[in-house]
This record gives C-alpha cells, sequence and structure tokens, in this order.
C-alpha cells in the first residue's frame, strides 16, 4: 500500500486482502506405509531375463505370477541376513568398478 492511496492510514494493521484458504491437517513423520521405495536401472537385457525368470518361478511354484518386488525383496532379506551371499556380492561389486 502506498502513501498515495486513499486508504493508507499511518500505523494501521495491515490485514491480508483475502482470507486464507483453508488447509488440510497432515501428519510429520511417520505415514500411513512404513515401507520405503527403492528403484533399480537395468539394462535391456537384464530385464528381459529377469522377466523370463520370473515367469519360469511362477510355473515353478504353481502360481499366476511373480512379481519383480518380491524378487527383489527376498534377494535384500537374503543378503542381509547371509554373510557368505553378502560377501560375494561385495567381491562382485568390487571386481565390477
Amino acid at each position: 500500500m502506498s502513501t498515495s492511496d486513499p486508504a493508507y492510514r499511518p500505523g494501521a494493521a495491515l490485514t491480508p486482502a483475502v482470507a486464507a484458504a483453508p488447509t488440510e491437517p497432515f501428519a510429520v513423520g511417520r505415514t500411513r506405509n512404513p515401507k520405503t521405495r527403492r528403484t533399480v536401472d537395468l539394462a535391456p537385457a537384464q530385464h528381459r531375463a529377469l522377466d523370463i525368470w520370473q515367469r519360469e518361478a511362477a510355473d515353478r511354484l504353481g502360481v499366476a505370477r511373480v512379481t519383480g518386488q518380491e524378487v527383489l525383496a527376498t534377494l535384500v532379506d537374503q543378503l542381509l541376513n547371509d554373510p557368505r551371499l553378502s560377501a560375494q556380492i561385495t567381491r562382485t561389486i568390487q571386481a565390477r568398478r
């Protein structure tokens, strides 16, 4: 508001021209889903090979499908719980660098 504005009153409290829009409360911290998403980039050949493996695993298990989520979550569980597998993965990563 400038001093040339007829509504200007020195010392008057400023009030918003538009009322604040109502807001929805939101949670800070934990969310409903305690899982965290990770993504992985695969070469096209790796992607195709994983798809084929999943279809073959589904056939062996007698189910309609085995998801990539199931495969990767199971691999992570095994990696974190099997010291020999962990060491093997570490060696493979080192060799690829």
